[in-house]
C-alpha cells in the first residue's frame, strides 16, 4: 500500500467522516437505545411515553448514516468497497432493521389488532441495528484480509467470539444511552423505571467489554497486538476516561442528576471512540488500507469539497435546530 502521507484533502474528508460516524452513534444511539429498551416493558404508557422523546428525532438522525455512507463512497472508494464485502451480511441486516423500525414507529399508531408485530418490528430492528454496528467494529478491531485493494475473505469472517461481544457491548452501550435520554426527557413513573435501569446496564457494560478484552487477548491477540495502543501509551488515557465515566453515570444516576447519566454516557462512546482512533491511525481498514492510499483523486477530494462545504453545515444547522426547538422535557407529546 501506498505509504505517503496524506494530502490535506484527504485528511480534511477523513475528519469530515470521523466526525460523522460519532455524531451518527451518540444521536441514532440514543433511540436506538430507547427501541431496545421498548422491548423491555408490557406497560403501555411506558412505550408510548418512550415513543414521544424520540419522535421528532429517530429520522433526523439517521441523516447522518447517509452521510457517512456517501462520503465513503465518494472520497474513499477502495474503503467503501473492502467494507461492503468484508460486512455485506450485517450491512444487508443493518438496512432490514431500520426499515423495520421505520414502519414500525409509524404504524403502530394506526393499528391495534398487529400492535404488537410493529412494537416487536421496533425493538428487534433496533437490537439488530445495534448489534451489527457493533460487530462490525469488533470485526475490523480484528484487522481485515485485504489484496489488492479487495477484500480477500469470507461473508462470515466478522462472525467471531470478539465481535459477537462487542455486539453485545454496543447493545447494552445503546441502551444505556436511551435510558439516559429516557431520563433527560421524561418525568414521573418512566423516569424512575429508567433510572432504575441505568447502574444494571452500565454494569452490563463494563462486563461484556471486559469479556471481549480477555478474549481478545486469550483467544484471538489480533485485536490488540496488531494495534498501535502499544506504541502510543497516551491513549490509555482515553480507556481511563472511559471507565471513569460509566462509574460516573451510576454515581450521577444513584444522585438522580438527570442530565448526568446521559452526558456522561456520552462522553464514555467519545472516548472509546477516541481510543480506537489511537489504535487504528493511520489506517482506515484496519490494518491494510490508510488514509493516503485509499483517498480518491485528488481532483475529485476538490470538485467535493465544494459541495461538503455547503451541504454539511446545512445538515449540522438542522440538526442543532431540531434539538433546539424540541428541548426541554415531553410533557403531552410530539403526535
Amino acid at each position: 500500500m501506498n505509504a505517503a502521507a496524506p494530502s490535506d484533502l484527504a485528511l480534511f474528508w477523513a475528519a469530515v467522516i470521523a466526525v460523522s460516524i460519532l455524531v451518527y452513534v451518540i444521536l441514532d444511539g440514543f433511540d436506538l437505545g430507547v427501541g431496545i429498551l421498548f422491548g423491555t416493558t408490557r406497560e403501555e404508557s411506558h412505550r408510548l411515553h418512550m415513543m414521544d422523546t424520540i419522535a421528532p428525532f429517530w429520522d433526523g438522525n439517521e441523516t447522518w448514516l447517509v452521510v457517512i455512507g456517501a462520503g465513503l463512497f465518494a472520497t474513499f472508494p477502495v474503503v467503501y468497497a473492502v467494507f461492503l464485502g468484508a460486512f455485506y451480511l450485517p450491512v444487508l441486516l443493518l438496512l432490514v432493521g431500520l426499515i423495520f423500525r421505520g414502519i414500525a414507529f409509524e404504524f403502530r399508531y394506526r393499528s391495534v389488532k398487529t400492535r404488537w408485530l410493529w412494537d416487536m418490528g421496533f425493538f428487534l430492528g433496533s437490537t439488530v441495528v445495534a448489534f451489527v454496528q457493533g460487530a462490525a467494529v469488533g470485526a475490523l478491531m480484528r484487522g481485515l484480509p485485504v489484496a489488492q485493494g479487495q477484500f480477500a475473505g469470507t461473508s462470515f469472517d466478522w462472525l467471531h467470539p470478539f465481535s459477537v461481544l462487542t455486539g453485545i457491548g454496543l447493545v447494552f452501550g445503546y441502551a444505556l444511552l436511551g435510558a439516559g435520554w429516557i431520563v433527560l426527557k421524561s418525568e414521573g413513573e418512566l423516569r424512575s423505571w429508567a433510572y432504575r435501569r441505568i447502574p444494571w446496564l452500565a454494569a452490563a457494560v463494563f462486563v461484556v467489554l471486559g469479556l471481549a478484552f480477555a478474549v481478545s487477548l486469550s483467544v484471538d491477540a489480533g485485536a490488540i497486538a496488531q494495534s498501535h495502543l502499544k506504541d502510543r501509551p497516551w491513549g490509555w488515557a482515553f480507556v481511563a476516561v472511559a471507565i471513569a465515566s460509566l462509574i460516573g453515570v451510576v454515581t450521577g444516576a444513584r444522585a438522580r442528576r438527570d442530565g448526568v447519566a446521559y452526558a456522561l454516557t456520552v462522553l464514555f462512546i467519545a472516548a472509546a471512540y477516541l481510543t480506537l482512533g489511537t489504535m487504528f491511525w493511520p489506517y482506515m481498514v484496519p490494518y491494510a488500507v490508510t488514509v493516503a492510499s485509499a483517498a480518491a483523486p485528488e481532483e475529485s477530494l476538490r470538485f467535493l469539497f465544494y459541495g461538503g462545504v455547503v451541504v454539511l453545515p446545512v445538515i449540522a444547522i438542522y440538526t442543532v435546530g431540531v434539538y433546539w426547538v424540541f428541548r426541554g422535557k415531553v410533557r403531552s407529546g410530539y403526535r
